[in-house]
């Protein structure tokens, strides 16, 4: 197999400064005994440049190794593991820039400490096994924590908002329709638009949108509502305005090349849901709601009709919104989906800003509280056969005593046949947050003690309880076994 230039030297480096430690050597000492320069011996044991054939020599002599030695490509069992992760390519896979990383810095880490590293890597990769983790989910994972770290609110792209709102005579102070998102696409980028019939090939039934490069023709299928029409013309809109080449084709995304196409449509799709839900008119509609003394569901899903969105789609405007403009930090976003006549529930999309908030998904096959809203509502969705089922409910966790006012809405999976799924956000409840909710001490909103899964649960006599608490029971054992361990410990010292 051909090996690129990148991996030779970046394996040399590494044998090189192996060989310097391993001698006592610092750089500048190297430098001394070999009439290198230091700068020059740092840039190859950081893999950036790889030795002509006489300055290899020099450093065969002074460090007493062999020249095959030094230029092979094989390392010894402290470096393997490095050359099989360098071999592989998957740094370049990580993102590492978007955490503000040097790849050479990573490898200098991984370099100084081997077996440590490497015994961590190793951790990693066998947990991403036991739980099936895909190259996807990681770069889904890696995006979710670059959305975290900026707590959901990106300024440039509000403002990018704004300035195409003006540019092409947008009015943010009101809905944003369909043929007005239409009409830009075909008249200013070009574009082609055709509704098909994507059901009539039955691997194509999942899809709601294919956009064909060379012709600039998007493909609509003929069962998307007005919302989803919306998103996917102001997703197209975002892709042109932002002037991003390196994208998905379809709606929704059925593989990512690399991480810049994960991000992309990260960023098409903040700029479309910005524009379909602009900022201050949102602000405005929130703060009105707000007022209310005892708002009903209806007035809730009246808020989001209001918009030319998914209930999908508003909620995850409310996590830009919500920590930036109503400085509340502590926030989650669950997706939850659940096929009708089975017995189980799974959170296929979850987000948490400033800290992870108890909520959130569990890979050991462990049944999600029955008592949280995000059940109750695709439950009873589907019990009242209703299109859009709302509800509230203030949840008390028992093991940490946290409280988190949760709105969430139940709605057919447009993408899923018999499969109903539900979107929620938390707030966590604090002084500060009671006072903006003025609604929240009143009656009509209950309050629900509830568990992360029913196997670590710890509230008794639930009715509602899926499965024993099996992970409980079993640390509490441990905790006792370890109890009188401790007493032996100390009756025999």
């Amino acid at each position: 197999m051909d090996l690129e230039k990148e991996y030779i030297k970046l394996i040399f480096g590494l044998k090189l400064k192996q060989l310097r430690t391993e001698k006592n050597l610092s750089l500048f000492g190297l430098a001394k005994l070999t009439d290198l320069s230091k700068s020059y011996l740092n840039e190859i044991e950081k893999g950036k440049k790889y030795p002509k054939t006489d300055k290899i020599l020099v450093l065969c002599d002074k460090l007493e190794v062999s020249y095959d030695q030094l230029v092979s490509l094989k390392l010894d069992n402290n470096l393997a593991p490095i050359g099989e992760i360098l071999k592989s390519g998957i740094l370049k896979e990580i993102p590492l820039d978007l955490f503000g990383i040097q790849e050479a810095d990573l490898i200098d880490i991984i370099a100084n400490a081997p077996a440590k590293v490497n015994a961590f890597i190793s951790t990693i990769i066998e947990i991403a096994q036991h739980y099936n983790l895909s190259r996807e989910s990681f770069f889904l994972a890696s995006l979710r924590s670059y959305q975290e770290a900026h707590n959901n609110y990106f300024e440039d792209l509000e403002n990018k908002v704004v300035a195409f709102s003006k540019s092409f005579q947008v009015d943010l102070q009101s809905k944003v329709t369909v043929e007005e998102l239409q009409a830009i696409l075909i008249q200013e980028y070009g574009y082609t638009i055709r509704d098909i019939v994507f059901s009539e090939e039955e691997s194509l039934g999942d899809l709601r949108s294919i956009f064909v490069p060379k012709s600039k023709t998007l493909l609509l299928s003929e069962t998307v509502d007005q919302a989803q029409k919306a998103f996917i013309l102001a997703k197209e809109i975002a892709y042109n305005y932002l002037e991003i080449t390196d994208r998905l084709l379809t709606f929704s995304w059925i593989k990512f090349k690399n991480f810049d196409q994960v991000l992309h449509n990260f960023y098409a799709s903040y700029f479309a849901g910005a524009l379909l839900l602009p900022r201050q008119l949102l602000i405005d509609e929130i703060n009105q709601f707000l007022v209310k003394e005892n708002p009903l569901p209806e007035e809730f899903v009246e808020l989001i009709e209001r918009f030319e969105v998914s209930p999908e789609s508003f909620y995850q405007r409310l996590t830009n919104i919500l920590p930036k403009d109503f400085h509340l930090k502590n926030v989650f976003f669950l997706r939850m989906s659940h096929h009708i006549g089975s017995d189980t529930y799974q959170i296929k999309k979850e987000l948490h800003i400033t800290n992870q908030q108890e909520p959130h998904a569990n890979e050991m096959n462990e049944h999600y509280c029955r008592r949280w809203v995000s059940i109750r509502t695709i439950d009873e969705a589907i019990k009242q056969k209703k299109a859009h089922f709302f509800d509230a409910q203030i949840s008390h966790y028992e093991n940490s005593g946290n409280e988190y006012l949760v709105f969430s809405s139940a709605t057919k999976d447009p993408f899923i046949k018999n499969c109903i799924r539900s979107i929620s956000v938390g707030i966590l409840t604090t002084p500060a947050m009671k006072k903006k909710f003025k609604f929240i001490e009143n009656k009509p909103l209950v309050k629900q003690i509830v568990g992360v899964t029913c196997e670590t649960c710890a509230v008794k006599n639930c009715l509602q309880r899926a499965s024993p608490a099996t992970a409980l029971n079993l640390k509490k054992r441990h905790d006792l076994t370890d109890s009188v361990v401790q007493q032996y410990i100390k009756n025999y010292s």
